[in-house]
């Protein structure tokens, strides 16, 4: 059947282009030019945009009757407004578009070229720019204020009994957080992002295995860079030359006076063949490395950078949340979800948004819930879902639905794939779920004193300042 259909509309194409020619063909034997309209093509151009209206319109029709009802059934308190919202502007530019498209086509019908007429010109009309624009200038005040407090109600503060549910985005997949039984979130810092520690939750062990982990790349760094053959090779003639040119000025002063005492002091000449030994030695070693200017160059960069690193990891300092509260102890009890979370039904739900990397978009289309996640920016959104996923498999009639959390911001090749599940359910169910789920730090280390742990970043501060 698609075979036929396809050749249909090939021998179709063929048709209207011999046709094409035929009228070409016609023109030249009548010697008539191209330029030259008559008033029968003016009318039959002018009708033939009449019937391709009604066609227009006709198809147009169909498509909505089709088509029309797009959206998934909404499944939040607000999602009604939404919709409302969205119908609301869909019959302003529904009307807008049959009335513009049939002043077009109409007045193209009407003022076709007839032999005689004339078209008015004139330069300037007051009521028609005013009217051109007071009109669009209301529709589009209304609609901008009525999505506005559609949105204000959508984004205003939460519930004093709202969930909190942290969504952390990054290349290419999504990270949700809940506040453990003291109800908030930890603090989180991108500085202490390890393999175990993917938010850069805050906590003293974490601090610690962060710094220890940085040192030990610096340590390394350091290491390739002071063992660079051609460095130590250069360094090596460059101290042999001081040794050599004081050896030789020490005789000349001790032949001219006597002495020498002049030339440089036994303690500098003791350190410069210290130094001198040392490379030797270095050089006989198997840690001896050879780099090019440019990959010189980079690892001193890098080195540069994870000083910086390592500094920043020591200035994040300890506070407290109103209460007393550490927000270095709120985090220990935080549960973190790859692959899906969960939402009970019926309950506020705020959501934090964070990103790590690029700009994503939270969405979730049955919850008519989007929201940009921006590096270092938190964005906040709340929405109270009202139809648990069994019950929407039951309204749709598939077994295989599920609720899902989307990017919608083309964030990078593997965007298409950045997705996550979110289940509603009951309340019970939805404790019994949180509850069976680990914690950040399921055993609680003994914490650094915050006093001793500031003192420590203060001195470790000087003393990168002195170095």
């Amino acid at each position: 059947m698609k075979l036929i259909t396809l050749l249909v509309v090939i021998a179709g194409v063929i048709a209207l282009a011999q046709l094409a020619k035929v009228g070409q063909l016609t023109a030249l034997i009548r010697n008539k030019k191209e330029e030259d309209i008559s008033e029968a093509d003016s009318r039959l151009n002018g009708s033939l945009f009449v019937v391709f209206m009604v066609l227009f319109y006709a198809s147009f029709v169909w498509l909505l009757v089709r088509y029309g009802d797009y959206a998934p059934p909404s499944a939040s308190a607000h999602g009604e407004a939404v919709d409302t919202l969205m119908s609301f502007n869909m019959y302003i530019i529904t009307a807008v578009f049959f009335l513009v498209n049939t002043a077009l086509f109409l007045f193209a019908n009407k003022y076709r070229y007839e032999k005689g007429r004339k078209a008015k010109f004139f330069a300037h009309d007051n009521r028609l720019e005013l009217v051109w624009t007071v009109i669009p200038s209301i529709v589009l005040a209304v609609i901008i204020i009525y999505g506005l407090r559609t949105w204000n109600d959508m984004t205003g503060a939460p519930a004093e009994d709202a969930l909190r549910v942290e969504v952390y985005s990054k290349q290419f997949d999504w990270t949700a957080r809940y506040p453990g039984a003291d109800g908030e979130f930890g603090l989180a810092n991108y500085n202490l992002i390890t393999p175990t520690n993917p938010l850069g939750i805050v906590t003293a062990d974490g601090v610690e295995e962060a710094l220890e982990e940085i040192e030990v790349q610096i340590a390394k760094i350091e290491s390739e860079l002071s063992h660079e053959r051609g460095r130590m090779l250069a360094e090596i003639e460059e101290i042999q030359a001081v040794l050599h040119h004081n050896h030789h000025a020490g005789h000349g002063h001790a032949e001219d006076h006597g002495h020498g005492d002049h030339g440089m002091s036994e303690e500098r000449t003791a350190l410069l063949e210290a130094r001198l030994h040392e490379l030797e030695h270095m050089l006989e070693s198997d840690d001896v490395v050879i780099l090019s200017e440019a990959a010189f160059e980079a690892k001193e960069d890098k080195l540069h950078r994870l000083k910086r690193h390592r500094q920043r990891i020591m200035e994040v300092k300890p506070f407290d949340f109103d209460g007393g509260l550490s927000a270095w102890e709120a985090g220990m009890d935080d549960k973190i979800m790859k692959g899906e979370f969960h939402l009970p039904v019926g309950r506020e739900v705020e959501f934090v948004f964070r990103s790590r990397d690029v700009i994503h978009s939270a969405y979730m289309p049955h919850f008519r819930a989007q929201m940009n996640t921006v590096p270092g920016v938190p964005t906040r959104f709340k929405m109270t879902p009202t139809i648990t996923t069994d019950s929407m498999r039951t309204i749709l009639n598939n077994p295989d639905f599920d609720y899902i959390l989307l990017c919608n911001k083309v964030c990078g090749a593997a965007h298409f794939n950045m997705q996550m599940k979110v289940v509603v359910e009951s309340e019970e169910e939805y404790n019994a779920w949180l509850e069976s789920q680990e914690e950040f730090l399921a055993e609680k280390p003994n914490m650094v004193n915050p006093d001793a742990r500031a003192e420590v970043t203060t001195n470790d501060n000087e003393e990168s300042a002195t170095l």
